[in-house]
């Protein structure tokens, strides 16, 4: 959806003068090199520099994030035929659906039965962000956090649709005493990030963005703003999404939005191919633990990337369709390499939204060649191709998966890759997964950018 605003962010590796925790050290390439000694000014106050110390998820590859991005390198597809409720009457009968999802020793019994996947989704990935941070609940250094100054932001597209939708039917078919007390607070967007903080006790900054498809690189913009500001030191950041029902399916349907190839629905994401013919709906929630330099340093933090910048604006055009010319798109990309002190010069991976829609894949090209001008020296891939769209929770996921091509090397494919189209003259790792030494990524869900950079020794 194009009715949000674009947002872009960026990432590298660990910031330099880190005293412990260093990366591997790894030969850049000269370009990258030469292009680093010319970059535009970065933040250098630790307080305000904010890097990445955890990550969680929950996806169709599972809850663990090696093996996510290790299904992610052998080009398997998370897409198949949908078995949660019978879509036999409607015209696309597949996605990215998660199966048996488990959330055992991040929920209790109860409230798991109770709660929207939405919900399910956010708690346990958070949980598993923090452990991967060193700070699981109940450990000693969660002990010592400031939790006044810990705070999270996980938003959602649409919330709690299947409480949602079961409510309104309860309504219609039994009438309003039949309704849930747990329809308004579990169906709103907040819930998710609300009752996360209630299980780790966080106390800072908590609610939700709900931007569509930007949804979590919203939250991550809007979570390093509070770090930069001083008011938080550490933030959960990201975004949760569970669509996949009767009413969100008919949704996309009725916007005309989805693939229909039912015949063969591995195939049918397939960005800047041809004969793509719409997208592919996935679900799950991508999560972030985001922390000033001097706050993670303090407490000896497992540093993985360092968030660099980020932007906001609107292409004030179409609420579905993107502009043709990807001039939103272009100038939130300038803004965030700015925020970044980053030269475009420097980006040598893109993780690209890359929807697989007609008009969405080719006008999100555009508006990248108008900031890159040496497309030869980029990586483009799309996550997309693999797990479908994930709506609110795909910019959570796609950051994740851009921070493991940081931090491993290793790029993975964009699949079906079968009759690419001539204008997309970058390299979309096509089908195979391909060694890469990351300097800056971004990261564009809702066609709208992020920037990270590895952790360099």
């Amino acid at each position: 959806m194009h009715a949000h605003a674009p947002h872009a962010l960026g990432l590298r590796v660990p910031p330099p003068a880190f005293p412990r925790h260093r990366a591997r050290p790894r030969r850049r390439p000269a370009a990258a090199v030469r292009a680093t000694s010319a970059a535009p000014q970065r933040e250098t106050d630790p307080r305000k520099r904010v890097v990445i110390t955890g990550m969680g998820l929950a996806s169709v590859f599972g809850n663990d994030v090696d093996t996510f991005y290790d299904r992610l390198l052998a080009g398997e597809s998370g897409v198949g035929p949908i078995d949660r409720f019978d879509a036999s009457s409607f015209p696309t009968r597949f996605a990215g659906q998660i199966r048996g999802f488990s959330s055992e020793g991040y929920i209790d019994g109860k409230n798991d039965r109770r709660l929207d996947d939405c919900i399910r989704y956010c708690i346990l990935s958070g949980k598993k962000a923090l452990e991967s941070a060193g700070i699981g609940a109940g450990s000693d250094a969660h002990g010592k956090l400031d939790v006044g100054r810990a705070g999270i932001l996980v938003g959602s597209g649409m919330g709690g649709l299947s409480v949602f939708s079961d409510g309104v039917q309860n309504l219609i078919e039994k009438g309003y005493r039949k309704i849930s007390p747990f329809f308004i607070p579990y169906a709103i967007t907040n819930m998710g990030s609300a009752l996360l903080a209630m299980d780790v006790g966080f106390m800072g900054p908590n609610y939700s963005i709900s931007t569509a498809c930007a949804t979590s690189n919203y939250c991550f913009y809007a979570a390093a703003n509070h770090i930069r500001r001083g008011e938080a030191d550490i933030i959960v950041a990201g975004g949760t999404e569970a669509a996949i029902i009767p009413i969100g399916l008919g949704g996309f349907v009725a916007c005309r939005a989805l693939s229909q190839r039912n015949d063969d629905p591995i195939t049918a994401s397939r960005p800047w191919d041809k004969e793509r013919d719409g997208f592919v709906m996935g679900e799950g929630a991508g999560v972030l633990v985001m922390e000033s330099l001097e706050h993670a340093m303090k407490r000896d933090a497992p540093i993985i990337a360092e968030y660099l910048g980020g932007a906001v604006n609107c292409d004030a055009y179409h609420m579905t369709d993107p502009r043709s010319d990807g001039l939103g798109v272009s100038s939130c990309i300038t803004m965030s390499l700015r925020d970044a002190g980053v030269a475009p010069e420097e980006v040598n991976y893109i993780n690209a939204h890359a929807t697989s829609t007609l008009a969405g894949d080719l006008a999100e090209v555009r508006a990248i060649k108008q900031v890159f001008k040496n497309p030869s020296e980029i990586k483009i891939n799309s996550t997309k191709s693999m797990i479908g769209h994930c709506l609110g929770a795909a910019g959570g996921l796609e950051a994740i998966a851009t921070i493991k091509s940081i931090t491993t090397g290793w790029v993975h494919p964009t699949v079906n890759q079968f009759n690419p189209e001539p204008e997309v003259d970058f390299d979309t790792v096509a089908n195979e997964k391909k060694q890469h030494e990351v300097n800056v990524g971004e990261f564009l869900p809702q066609s709208h950018p992020p920037s990270l950079e590895r952790c360099s020794s």
